[in-house]
């Protein structure tokens, strides 16, 4: 007995009891709804991608080649169909997770319009976007559940009727992980615990959260990043980690992200009591003087005891402290070290480049003391991944000694190079990357923050190039129609997709051949 039957039996219990009132209600179409609304609260999301999430890091942690990835989406329909694609594509959504970017809800999601990522827009389309995205999720796995349901309607012989019922009582559904940017937190520990409940409500089982200040923040990639002291770190990763027991996701995840490698500034001077601790080690990071006594100390001066010594950091005109020119990756270690010690599961070190090398230099230190330290990695858009791979060959050649006298290392992005033999063996490293990293540089888990922001710039211009000039309507079609058909893209019948099925399905339900269909022999998309 299948679960699918053992519903339909149960629901056959119920209308019974119910009497005659209920004769009109068919207990295997309800047995059918309830399949195709596997999840009722974001809740009940949460803690079943949660529970993935920790089986798939056990499993990293017994095989690098088991990591996992994740694009980033800024709409349900984009979250929507990238499952759809990897099911149609692999089968399984097994290790695809989904990416929510505050740079994407920053620029697209908005009410103030496109904003730059620096926690300026509503804290509350954070979790609007979680819902969202399950939301279309689980209108995946409706639709895709409903065509397997007609299937079987239609099907005459035991063994088709067999062959679709595994199909059902095996079905892989769309509704992944979501690992969720919370940013800086929003403001104080209260503001993180707060919106860390609404994310997790929404789904979200991992919650990403950066060691920023919240009212300097900037993204990773740019200028200006300011730093905390690791207490005021500490505090939000508690905030978060009480918001899951709160809400009964015990096994909640919490990626602690470290802006220090490219961060040289701080607000604030750490509070410590006594030499060596957190607070002491912050501040022996700070850039300044050390000095001898009060004559010294100029009107305004701040001075502090590091390392047994009194030092006058150089404070900016902005009233921050600039850390010690060179002290990035010392710092990375400690944040991570300290994280991992104190609540969080995962790491997000934020590079400058994606460098296998210098990413195995910090995480190797990191698990001399967390041995089972694991990154997740920021893939980026902000990277140019072709530059960055064809110097990473041309310099590894100079340095073995290999002629590159043909190459312009300045100028390595030309298309001139695209055949030779050097942006060929760079290409090879961007295509093993992930694995490369996973393997040797302790990354469990690979995104690409923006890569539908793209894609829709992309294929938009791409669009409006054909059919706004000579090709006119045949731009849409050869471009667009043609490939959707011969792809097998789903969305190319875009009722179906909207869920018009869905909804025909349920208008005989409810009203049986009375039931006025949107899906008969008229329907234009009968076409396709």
């Amino acid at each position: 007995m299948t679960a699918y039957q053992d519903d339909i039996r149960h629901f056959d219990n119920v209308c019974k009891e119910a009497g005659s009132a209920w004769n009109a209600i068919s207990p295997e179409y309800a047995a059918r709804m309830k399949l195709q609304n596997r999840f009722k609260t974001g809740l009940d999301i949460a803690q079943y991608t949660a529970d993935i999430m920790r089986a798939d890091m056990a499993a990293y942690d017994g095989d690098t080649s088991q990591y996992t990835q994740s694009l980033g989406c800024w709409h349900g329909f984009i979250g929507q169909q990238k499952m759809i694609a990897i099911k149609k594509h692999f089968g399984t959504t097994k290790k695809k997770y989904l990416y929510l970017s505050g740079w994407m809800i920053a620029a697209l999601r908005s009410e103030f319009g496109p904003l730059p990522d620096q926690s300026m827009h509503e804290k509350t389309s954070v979790p609007a976007l979680i819902e969202e995205l399950y939301t279309f999720l689980r209108q995946a796995d409706a639709r895709e559940l409903g065509g397997l349901f007609r299937q079987l309607d239609d099907a005459t012989d035991a063994a088709k009727k067999a062959e679709i019922q595994a199909k059902i009582d095996n079905f892989d559904t769309h509704v992944v992980p979501i690992i969720a940017d919370i940013d800086a937190g929003f403001g104080n520990a209260e503001a993180t615990y707060l919106l860390a409940k609404k994310m997790i409500e929404a789904g979200a089982c991992a919650i990403q959260i950066e060691n920023q200040v919240s009212d300097e923040k900037q993204c990773g990639h740019q200028d200006g990043k300011v730093t905390v002291p690791h207490a005021d770190f500490l505090a939000k990763i508690n905030a978060v980690r009480y918001a899951f027991l709160e809400l009964g996701i015990d096994n909640g995840i919490i990626v602690a992200r470290t802006d220090s490698l490219g961060a040289g500034l701080t607000k604030q001077i750490a509070v410590t009591n006594e030499p060596g601790d957190l607070g002491d080690l912050y501040n022996s990071f700070l850039d300044g003087d050390v000095i001898s006594g009060a004559d010294d100390i100029a009107n305004g001066d701040v001075v502090v005891k590091a390392n047994g010594k009194l030092l006058k950091p150089k404070r900016l005109a902005s009233g921050l402290f600039q850390f010690k020119k060179g002290s990035g990756i010392d710092r990375v270690v400690l944040d991570c070290i300290t994280s991992l010690q104190n609540g969080a599961d995962l790491l997000w070190i934020e590079t400058e480049k994606p460098h296998v090398g210098q990413i195995a230099e910090m995480v190797n230190r990191i698990r001399e003391v967390v041995p089972n330290a694991k990154l997740v990695y920021n893939n980026s858009p902000s990277f140019n991944w072709t530059l960055n791979f064809r110097q990473q060959v041309f310099d590894a050649w100079e340095k073995a000694g290999k002629d590159v006298g043909q190459y312009d290392r300045k100028a390595l992005m030309s298309a001139e190079y695209d055949s030779t033999e050097l942006a060929q063996e760079a290409d090879e490293r961007i295509r093993t990357f992930q694995a490369d990293a996973a393997r040797d540089a302790g990354i469990f888990h690979h995104l690409i923050t923006l890569p539908t922001y793209h894609t829709a710039a992309l294929s938009t211009d791409n669009l409006a190039k054909e059919y706004f000039g000579e090709a006119g309507m045949l731009g849409y079609v050869a471009g667009v129609q043609r490939k959707e058909i011969r792809q097998g893209i789903a969305c190319v019948k875009h009722q179906n997709m909207s869920g018009s099925d869905i909804g025909d399905d349920h208008k005989e339900y409810f009203s049986g051949e009375a039931a006025l269909k949107a899906g008969g022999k008229d329907n234009t998309m009968n076409q396709f």
